[in-house]
């Protein structure tokens, strides 16, 4: 009668292992429902103030975090099983490979090698279910707190600047790489007037603080100066936001981008020829913004400066020179005459304005790429973002280290500081936007689903914080702008 070999035994143990670990599965996916039944009539016959969806999606959650870590619980079972049967068979094959015997180190330390190979899958089993449990969990929390409310369709290209206006009728302008600047109705999301003035990418726009006067800059080398009348149409009800659904990453090809004429921008009225034309730069103009009163205006150019104009006359009032590699960005401080430039040289310089005689300029070190923006916050302080994937908030008084850094897993664009509430909204190019504070806690994520969100590069954001439909828009190299609504109270709340 033969005789059954040590691996031909252990190889058939194994395998009844495995079919009783797969018996095993199918009992409990059977017993599912079954547990799901059990525990929403518990749920039922408790007190509870939670309205009925918010318990029913508890409730899913709960069970998905039981089913996970049931199975993880049986395939550590497995692994173990799996463990103490290569150890056997490594123990027997010690006596017989090549006719001589291992020493009891050498062996000890190839099952210990084995043995770590199979922990080590356990592990990034355990995480990978972890994570994907936790993170339905903030998706959860994201899309209560921040919803999408409108998106701006009608750019022929990608959108690199938007801003609100400071005026009534308050409206909504974008810069496109389409060579145009469109205005739009927050509420309805219509197109309410197009400027075609430049020849080149319009790569920022910024109202005037008192008048119907918008501010674009261009890469025709030029920043433009035009009047704008809008008159708003009726709102319309707007869909719930609540309803979109979908996992919160989702990869987009280019089919699913919007349409360029989608909500009719060639039907809106047009402005043709600006007011004034500011020409003194030999590169492309990236950006631009009003001094405080309006008087004056900044521009950064592609040429390695900043000028300051006079509005009235056009004239040039000063170069500021001093960056070793294109400018990207410019911002001026909303109550002093203070401007900062950011440049592609790593750093970006404070310019000081207030004393005419005296133009001092601080330089701030920090950042270890392009400097992409810098903006002013209520009091002493500046916050940067950069290339490095990094957010540095400074105070004015400090230049030598930030305060706080905010590091993140991809290049920030240009930010935006919620004043009121000392939020920073920081937009990606991996089609991200997050929410931080100042002191660099992270307080959500914008979300993303195979519906809604940003489907390329984000560019720039953009806070109104007063406006009761949307006190939040971005804009991204999709074509679109779009408008968010923030709980700023509940997302302080979670924090």
């Amino acid at each position: 009668m033969p005789i059954e070999s040590g691996s031909c035994a252990s190889a058939r143990q194994a395998k009844q292992k495995r079919k009783s670990h797969s018996l095993s599965i199918r009992r409990t996916n059977s017993s599912e429902q079954e547990r799901a039944g059990l525990q929403r009539d518990m749920l039922e016959g408790q007190d509870s103030k939670l309205p009925s969806a918010v318990r029913n999606t508890l409730l899913e959650l709960f069970g998905q975090i039981e089913r996970e870590f049931e199975n993880l619980y049986i395939e550590n079972l497995e692994l173990r099983r799996e463990i103490d049967t290569l150890n056997e068979r490594l123990a027997g094959e010690g006596q017989t490979i090549d006719g001589a015997e291992l020493s009891k180190g050498q062996l000890k330390a190839k099952a210990s090698h084995s043995t770590s190979q199979l922990s080590q899958k356990l592990k990034t089993t355990y995480k990978a279910s972890t994570s994907k449990i936790v993170s339905s969990f903030k998706t959860t929390t994201s899309r209560a707190i921040c919803q999408l409310v409108k998106e701006y369709v009608g750019h022929r290209d990608g959108i690199w600047d938007v801003s609100v206006a400071k005026t009534q009728p308050v409206v909504l302008g974008t810069a496109s790489a389409d060579h145009t600047a469109l205005l739009w109705s927050i509420e309805t999301g219509k197109c309410l007037v197009k400027y075609v003035g430049h020849v080149g990418s319009v790569n920022s726009i910024k109202f005037h603080p008192t008048e119907q006067v918008a501010l674009t800059a261009s890469g025709d080398q030029t920043a433009h100066i035009w009047r704008y009348i809008v008159q708003l149409p009726t709102p319309q009800p707007t869909a719930d936001s609540n309803q979109v659904s979908g996992e919160d990453e989702v990869e987009f090809s280019d089919k699913d981008e919007p349409d360029g004429d989608g909500d009719g921008s060639s039907d809106c009225p047009t402005v043709r020829a600006p007011l004034t034309s500011l020409k003194s730069h030999q590169g492309v103009v990236i950006a631009a913004d009003w001094l405080v009163g309006g008087k004056q205006a900044v521009t950064a150019s592609w040429d390695r400066t900043a000028n300051l104009y006079d509005v009235e006359t056009s004239e040039l009032v000063h170069s500021l020179t001093g960056h070793d590699q294109e400018l990207t960005h410019c911002c001026t401080h909303p109550t002093q005459r203070l401007v900062v430039t950011s440049s592609r040289d790593t750093t970006f310089r404070l310019w000081d304005f207030r004393d005419p005689s005296i133009h001092s300029v601080n330089v701030f070190q920090g950042h270890t790429d392009t400097v992409t923006s810098a903006v002013f916050t209520v009091g002493d302080n500046v916050v940067s973002g950069s290339d490095d994937r990094t957010v540095k908030v400074w105070d004015l008084k400090n230049m030598r280290s930030p305060i706080a850094t905010i590091r993140t897993d991809s290049a920030v664009n240009r930010i935006n500081v919620c004043v009121g509430q000392r939020i920073i909204a920081l937009p990606h190019d991996n089609r991200q936007v997050r929410l931080f504070d100042m002191s660099g806690v992270r307080l959500a994520r914008l979300p993303r689903s195979n519906r809604q969100g940003h489907r390329r590069m984000v560019c720039c954001s953009a806070w109104c914080e007063d406006h009761p439909i949307c006190n939040l828009f971005t804009c991204g190299f999709d074509r679109q702008a779009i408008g968010w609504n923030i709980n700023i109270p509940a997302l302080l709340q979670e924090k």
